[in-house]
């Protein structure tokens, strides 16, 4: 139940463009973020799932570092916008949008190469710069969490040009 890994960006390429709603600022589209932020695309496989549950979280400490980094951090899932709401109410709230990739089902995890065939995305971060190009891909297991320290790696690789 791998996803198609040949249909997605690789690093130095272009990061396909989308617009998706998100639990807390309406719809958002990826292309308003070029020439602003870096960009830090969490796809993970669903809301209220034990990993994802810690991971999502997990990120709230490090908010301060992206944004001195000029990086906007974006979750994604399979998820509807109401079910996001629900799991960020769960944690307190979040500092950062859950985007909902529910209709058409998981179309952007597809154009990324990262919906899995039981139709829910693979747990992968890309980095994407402000000129909209793919500069870091971290593929985790699904009963993993991501390494933190090598998202922070790379982004002050990025930084440091």
């Amino acid at each position: 139940m791998t996803a198609d890994t040949n249909k997605g960006p690789r690093v130095g390429d272009p990061a396909p463009d989308f617009a998706l709603r998100s639990h807390n600022e309406g719809d958002l589209n990826l292309a308003w973020y070029r020439g602003r932020k870096n960009v830090i695309l969490v796809f993970y496989p669903g809301d209220w799932t034990p990993v994802c549950s810690n991971q999502i979280p997990g990120y709230m400490p490090l908010m301060g570092f992206f944004e001195q980094h000029d990086c906007q951090l974006l979750g994604i899932s399979v998820d509807s916008a109401a079910c996001h709401v629900a799991w960020a109410k769960s944690f307190g709230g979040l500092a950062f949008p859950l985007m909902s990739d529910f209709y058409p089902h998981g179309a952007v995890a597809q154009k990324y190469g990262v919906l899995l065939d039981k139709g829910i995305a693979d747990r992968v971060i890309f980095l994407i710069d402000k000129k909209g190009i793919v500069r870091f891909i971290d593929r985790v297991e699904l009963v993993k969490l991501p390494d933190n320290e090598r998202i922070k790696a790379a982004v002050l690789e990025l930084s440091a040009g």
